[in-house]
């Protein structure tokens, strides 16, 4: 587990306003917010760089690239793996890209209480998450994608079920608000859930290099408690560099900054806050020199790569500190507690 180090203060050299104007640069007149300069885009990470704007109060823009979402999705619910200027690039179609939304939707209702958003974009939400649950087994998990020619890939994925599994929740919490009752919902979550925490050798092994691949069940919480407590301690040292940050692969010298920031999330969610700000406090020096936050850097050798300056990442990054210094009223997004008690009674 982290050493004790010191504890960086955000306030102290978090440039938000850099990281927010660097996001806002990249977008386009569409509401497209590529991965970086000439870049692709996807619906994930989208998502992920709507959270980031949100936390600036950018709504204007966040409510922008939810419209290209909406003009972008697929009759059946689902997006495009990648596109590059609005035009498809990888056909193929991944449920957790489909359900994401709904975890947009929420963060950014929990920061502007804007109902009128979710009701205009229920349509889209409820076509997502229906396209993903359409490919849950009977044991609950849930396939990973159908291939660009509509064939189903019969093989789960942890990272991908942890996503589906806190968009659920997301998109239950926001059935509920606006007064909706969805119980094919609220059973692809149950079995989805028992899944992820009693079945979790079902799900492709071949991927646990990742080390997404470790944290992502308790992110989205999935797994809580000791469960949890145990996942993290058992693994920490094949993924986690002291001092450094998190590998995105636990065989390559290759730390993250995303990674790293959704391991602080992870460790947040589970009530492990200081742990959570020492890790944190390890890569607030990885910046460029406009206050933008590199994407990764290989240990020891300290090679910044790859060298684009990435949307998501950057948005992660205020995820993080929204989280461990409650800038916004969504901060709580990803705390475990947040959601006690919760079967389909909305955000505590």
């Amino acid at each position: 587990m982290p050493v004790e180090s010191p504890i960086i203060k955000t306030s102290e050299v978090l440039n938000i306003d850099s990281v927010i104007s660097f996001i806002l640069n990249l977008q386009k007149e569409s509401g497209d917010i590529p991965w970086h300069k000439d870049g692709k885009t996807d619906p994930w990470d989208l998502v992920e760089t709507i959270m980031g704007l949100n936390i600036g109060k950018k709504f204007t823009a966040s409510y922008l690239a939810f419209e290209w979402l909406k003009n972008m999705q697929n009759k059946d619910g689902s997006w495009y793996s990648s596109y590059i200027n609005g035009k498809p690039e990888d056909k193929t179609c991944e449920t957790h890209m489909a359900a994401y939304i709904s975890v947009g939707l929420f963060h950014t209702w929990l920061c502007s209480k804007d109902t009128e958003l979710l009701e205009y974009y229920w349509p889209t939400m409820e076509k997502g998450i229906n396209y993903a649950i359409s490919l849950q087994t009977k044991t609950g998990e849930i396939f990973w994608a159908k291939s660009p020619g509509g064939i189903v890939d019969p093989m789960s994925l942890l990272t991908g079920a942890s996503s589906i599994f806190m968009s659920l929740k997301c998109a239950l919490a926001i059935a509920d608000i606006l007064g909706k009752k969805k119980k094919s919902w609220e059973k692809a979550f149950d079995q989805l859930g028992n899944s992820l925490n009693n079945n979790i050798h079902n799900y492709n092994v071949s991927k646990s290099r990742f080390s997404m691949y470790w944290f992502y069940p308790i992110l989205s919480g999935a797994l809580t408690g000791e469960k949890a407590f145990k996942r993290i301690e058992k693994y920490w040292n094949k993924y986690v560099i002291e001092e450094q940050g998190v590998r995105c692969v636990s065989d390559q010298p290759w730390i993250t900054i995303a990674e790293t920031c959704e391991l602080v999330l992870a460790l947040y969610g589970m009530g492990c806050v200081k742990k959570a700000r020492i890790v944190f406090s390890w890569i607030q020096d990885r910046f460029y020199d406009d206050k933008t936050y590199w994407c990764g850097y290989t240990y020891p050798d300290m090679v910044i790569w790859p060298e684009e300056k990435i949307s998501w990442t950057n948005a992660v990054v205020l995820l993080a500190a929204d989280a461990l210094y409650s800038l916004t009223p969504a901060s709580g997004l990803f705390n475990h507690n947040s959601w006690n008690g919760f079967k389909w009674n909305g955000f505590k």
